[in-house]
């Protein structure tokens, strides 16, 4: 039997935290390794972590230099066979753990399982669902993004890969997948494992100005990076197309109208084929700046509707 370890960093997440501790806890698997990583929280974090510290492998209370820096501690203190992280507002659905240990045990050669993920407010009313499909690695670099609560990693590709680049603060796990998948396969399975939570404090949404960026030193790298190159070269056009068009999503869930439409634009350029699916989003960016805000529940609702994620 495979043994799992799940690591959470959190800081300052006691709003959430408990829920996220107790959708991990209360998997029916008997291999759990699950340790918690605090950024030395001020709010009542560490209170939480203690009532449930006797169910845990271990946990830490210290400062770091952010999400990266704790996940790979984490890592580091833990030893399971398959390895995942679940952020402090994000939670696993019941058997989202025993889902993933069956597609490793029946896909050895695998390197990274994935599934899909609700998209949840902060009272955890659902209000999308991400749906992805099977991805190879030139899709991951044309920056088709798998959701990070519904992934699963085999340790032995997970240390021969290396760990998160902690220079990486929000694209950091896109980044990783990475250089997962140049060494092995991976499985989709098309079942709901986790939630992810959107809140104002999230970073999806808190620093949606940044992602653009990240995603073009990720290119950048890609371009100079000799394990990648070649097939950088053969899916040019897609590849920076794929940046621009993740650009221009975060900025338009921004409220970055006028610089998500140009990002767009760029992205049409390069490759038309990959702009055309967010016609919709496309449509909003160009009626929002002229008042017709009011246009966003509606646009939610189409969003919700194509039950797709970005």
């Amino acid at each position: 039997m495979s043994t799992i370890s799940i690591i959470t960093p959190s800081y300052n997440q006691s709003r959430f935290l408990e829920q996220t501790i107790c959708s991990v806890l209360e998997q029916e698997v008997d291999s759990l390794e699950y340790f918690i990583v605090d950024g030395g929280s001020t709010d009542s974090s560490v209170e939480i972590i203690r009532r449930y510290a006797k169910r845990l492998a271990g946990w830490v209370s210290e400062k770091d230099r952010g999400q990266a820096e704790a996940i790979n501690k984490g890592f580091k203190a833990t030893s399971g066979e398959i390895v995942a992280w679940l952020n402090s507002d994000d939670f696993y659905l019941p058997g989202a753990i025993q889902a993933a240990l069956n597609a490793f045990r029946e896909h050895p050669t695998t390197g990274v399982v994935y599934g899909d993920v609700l998209s949840v407010d902060a009272q955890g009313h659902t209000f999308n669902v991400q749906r992805f499909r099977q991805y190879n690695l030139a899709d991951l670099m044309s920056f088709r993004i798998i959701s990070q609560p519904a992934v699963f990693m085999r340790r032995a590709v997970l240390e021969q890969a290396g760990l998160l680049d902690e220079s990486f603060h929000l694209l950091l796990d896109h980044h990783l997948w990475l250089r997962l998948a140049r060494l092995a396969p991976l499985i989709y399975l098309p079942q709901t494992l986790a939630a992810a939570r959107y809140h104002t404090a999230a970073k999806n949404l808190a620093r949606t100005a940044e992602f653009g960026r990240e995603a073009l030193r990720i290119v950048d790298w890609m371009q100079t990076n000799p394990d990648f190159s070649p097939v950088f070269e053969q899916h040019r056009s897609r590849i920076l197309a794929g940046a621009h068009r993740l650009d221009a999503f975060y900025l338009l869930d921004g409220g970055f109208y006028t610089a998500s439409l140009a990002a767009y634009a760029r992205a049409f350029r390069y490759n038309p084929g990959i702009v055309l699916p967010e016609t919709h989003r496309v449509l909003y960016a160009l009626l929002a700046p002229f008042g017709l805000k009011n246009l966003r529940p509606l646009y939610n609702k189409v969003r919700a509707a194509l039950k797709t994620g970005h």
